[in-house]
């Protein structure tokens, strides 16, 4: 039940700390302008943060999950150093964290082509499987 929860706080802390710069010896300080927090007394929760450098990060959940687990859902969006605008939704539920964002990697999709050097070293091996199993049954 905890675990859901505290494995989407590290997520969503790590990907806040890419939002910061490494060097923090700015003397710049950056307004809170939004922090709205809701917490109820049947474990629902939600809370919206916007700060006055553009970062945004709003998050709800629920215990409706199994056995009480937390299922939770969010974004938060920020501007990288290089101006790209970085933004993505996530779901933590049962099936773990789901996030999505235009910027994450994208497995090819399936049935894609097997390259013959693999279709080859399937081979191989079934060859080996079969001259093993025959040297097993004598």
């Amino acid at each position: 039940m905890k675990s859901v929860f505290l494995f989407a706080v590290a997520v969503a802390a790590f990907h806040l700390s890419l939002a910061f710069p490494a060097d923090l010896s700015s003397e710049e300080d950056i307004p809170i302008v939004k922090d709205q927090r809701v917490l109820e007394d049947d474990g629902k929760f939600n809370f919206e943060i916007e700060t006055g450098n553009g970062i945004r990060m709003s998050q709800g959940g629920s215990p409706d999950g199994v056995d009480g687990a937390v299922i939770h859902a969010g974004q938060y969006s920020y501007t990288a150093p290089d101006g790209t605008l970085v933004e993505l939704k996530f779901v933590a539920n049962e099936n773990g964290f789901q996030p999505e964002s235009a910027l994450l990697p994208v497995a090819p999709e399936f049935p894609h082509p097997i390259p013959q050097f693999v279709l080859d070293q399937i081979a191989f091996a079934a060859l080996q499987d079969s001259k093993d199993s025959d040297e097993d049954e004598d």
